[in-house]
């Protein structure tokens, strides 16, 4: 994702329910986001839809009475270019601080760190693969 795409929260938060839930329609959105449903709020969805239509973040299927939206962006491609914008902002494009920060702020679980070592590894291998083909 080479173009930088900025959202509000309440658009990441329809990003996260289509990315949660599959293809809907506004009223499946609307009853995710504001189980309450008032009629403003059906309107605040089809408005937050309309912009992300427009940044390429979701599509339209026309093709029934309910039209229903997807997200075509996708949530790792976000992630990645979320956190190369805070870099960029924060620590001179140097990811290391942002993860640093990340893995010390968090309470992580033994999984998560088993996860994490697994994909330093993963990326140590690479490295070292990348290498050899040089030489």
């Amino acid at each position: 994702m080479a173009e930088k795409i900025r959202l509000t929260e309440a658009q990441f938060a329809v990003l996260e329910a289509l990315w949660n839930g599959g293809d809907q329609t506004i009223r499946q959105l609307t009853a995710t986001l504001y189980p309450e449903q008032t009629t403003s709020d059906y309107a605040t969805v089809q408005k937050l839809l309309e912009q992300l239509e427009q940044k390429g973040c979701t599509a339209r299927d026309r093709s029934k009475m309910a039209h229903t939206f997807r997200a075509t962006v996708d949530r790792g491609d976000l992630i990645d270019s979320q956190l190369q914008e805070m870099a960029e902002k924060l620590c001179e494009g140097s990811l290391t601080p942002v993860l640093m920060h990340l893995v010390e702020g968090a309470s992580l679980s033994k999984g998560d760190r088993d996860t994490l070592r697994s994909l330093l590894d993963q990326a140590k291998q690479t490295k070292k693969t990348r290498h050899k083909g040089k030489s």
